[in-house]
């Protein structure tokens, strides 16, 4: 995704690429405020924030959130005008609004403090649904990989990544809401392997509205497949593979596991930094390993790497961490997920029926206002949806859908209609061009080139199936390319 980097970029650059672009508020006279009035700002919120606590503590949600906010508004306006403001302790500033903003969503790294705070909060005093006690465990994974990039610093004062939380809440909300419901029905099967490899759930939910938006069979211009993206060479040295025609890269829990794993190995190569493995991951971890060598506090953020990094990793990061903190905290930013009921389940076929039918008959209601389609397709990757199963065939779809398959595509009038579309005929002319043989009546060949990608020769020569030209040439995967190989363009129209 492109979106306007001009100012960010600028105001990055002013202060380490972690300072915000905010403007010094003027006093009443227009001038500046001096040190002594910043800092009487700093310590008048810094009590608000302490009454905000005992508030907490007394039991006063209501009145104990809308005094914390005006407390942490108050801090970052003042913090934003220490950084313009000459002479001024920015350390003093930025530590009092991270304690602050740490506090209140749970993504502190735990000093004695702050933890027996916490634990005041936890035992029951302000609720036993505690934004702090929900969000604490996977908040506190997540900074914990971040190191000293904590997340809650990089939300409060990067400029990329604010200007990433705009793009995720404006023109890609729809997006980012869609994948969110996508990853719920898939998480049961995506979220153990990083719970296992002790990765962050938000980080797993960052990747996939960034790289695929929750379609289990996307396929990128690179030829990146599946979920996660993984490219041919990539999935396949993390056992991603092609085995009976069916590409594991859009399989959801092996991409999980081999996205799990690559991190892992990432992190042990680019010393546990998070942001430069996201870096890896979507730049290439040669070029990461390259741009890092021999320095063990290496930063994405520092200009020598940011800069060295194209346009897209640049985007990329920022976007995959913004999404990651609004899976997080989506209250803050008058996001609202909807609830869904991820709990899976199946059907065995009464009547022999194609993942079409089935979503004709199963239509849509308040849970699903982009119908079913998606769903069944990412629950079952491997079943080509207008291809008909026979009775007995095991369907994977939510719990909650078994009743509704039972009533409506069992037998009924919605039944009648999905076999009726199923049925259909194409148009007499266009079922004959899609018949046809090409005109030259012979099997035709291409020669692979240097950057050539499987799926972008079956773009160009206008073929039906990656999985033919697979099959056809007796290759293991969509990545067993060489170049100078000769391909016999099977299923191919031009």
């Amino acid at each position: 995704m492109m979106w306007r980097r001009s100012g960010w970029i600028a105001c990055a650059c002013a202060w380490g690429l972690v300072a915000g672009c905010a403007q010094t508020p003027p006093r009443g006279d227009g001038s500046p405020l001096d040190l002594n009035g910043l800092y009487a700002q700093l310590d008048r919120a810094s009590a608000e924030y302490d009454q905000a606590l005992q508030q907490a503590r007394r039991g006063d949600d209501a009145q104990s959130q809308k005094t914390l906010q005006a407390a942490l508004d108050a801090m970052r306006s003042a913090s934003d005008a220490c950084v313009n403001t000459d002479g001024c302790d920015t350390q003093r500033f930025l530590s009092a609004y991270d304690r602050a903003l740490r506090l209140k969503d749970g993504s502190f790294l735990g000093t004695e403090d702050d933890q027996q705070a916490l634990d005041t909060e936890d035992q029951g005093t302000v609720g036993a649904e505690s934004s702090v006690s929900t969000t604490l465990p996977e908040a506190q994974r997540t900074v914990q990989l971040l190191h000293d990039h904590k997340l809650s610093d990089l939300v409060a004062t990067n400029g990329a990544v604010q200007a990433a939380l705009q793009v995720w809440l404006t023109r890609m909300r729809p997006n980012l809401i869609r994948a969110y419901v996508d990853y719920q029905y898939l998480r049961f099967q995506m979220e153990p392997a990083f719970h296992e490899a002790g990765l962050p759930e938000a980080i797993l939910f960052g990747l996939i509205a960034k790289e695929s938006g929750g379609n289990v069979h996307a396929v990128s211009r690179s030829g990146a497949a599946g979920p996660l993206q993984f490219m041919p060479a990539t999935g396949s040295r993390f056992g991603l593979n092609t085995i009976n025609g069916f590409d594991q890269r859009f399989d959801p829990t092996m991409a999980a596991q081999a996205t799990a794993a690559y991190f892992n190995e990432q992190m042990a190569r680019l010393n546990d930094n998070l942001a430069l493995v996201l870096a890896a991951y979507n730049g290439g971890e040669g070029r990461m390993g390259r741009l890092v060598a021999g320095a063990s506090d290496a930063n994405f953020w520092d200009p020598g790497i940011y800069f060295s990094m194209s346009d897209e990793t640049r985007d990329y990061v920022p976007m995959v961490l913004a999404a990651a903190w609004l899976f997080l905290h989506p209250d803050r930013y008058n996001l609202h997920f909807p609830k869904v009921d991820g709990v899976p389940g199946h059907v065995e076929l009464a009547n022999a029926a194609s993942l079409n039918e089935l979503s004709v008959c199963l239509g849509n209601d308040a849970n699903a206002h982009y119908g079913w389609y998606r769903t069944l397709r990412n629950l079952n990757p491997q079943v080509d949806p207008s291809q008909v199963q026979p009775p007995g065939t095991r369907v994977n779809l939510p719990r909650f859908l078994q009743n509704a398959y039972k009533q409506s595509c069992t037998n009924g009038k919605w039944v009648v209609l999905a076999d009726q579309l199923q049925n259909a005929q194409l148009p007499t002319a266009l079922a004959k061009a899609k018949a046809d043989p090409p005109p030259s009546g012979r099997t035709r060949h291409y020669t692979v080139r240097k950057g050539d990608t499987l799926y972008a020769i079956a773009r160009r020569f206008d073929c039906d199936d990656v999985r033919d030209l697979v099959r056809g040439n007796r290759l293991h995967s969509a990545g067993d390319l060489q170049v100078g190989k000769r391909l016999q363009l099977v299923g191919c129209k031009r």
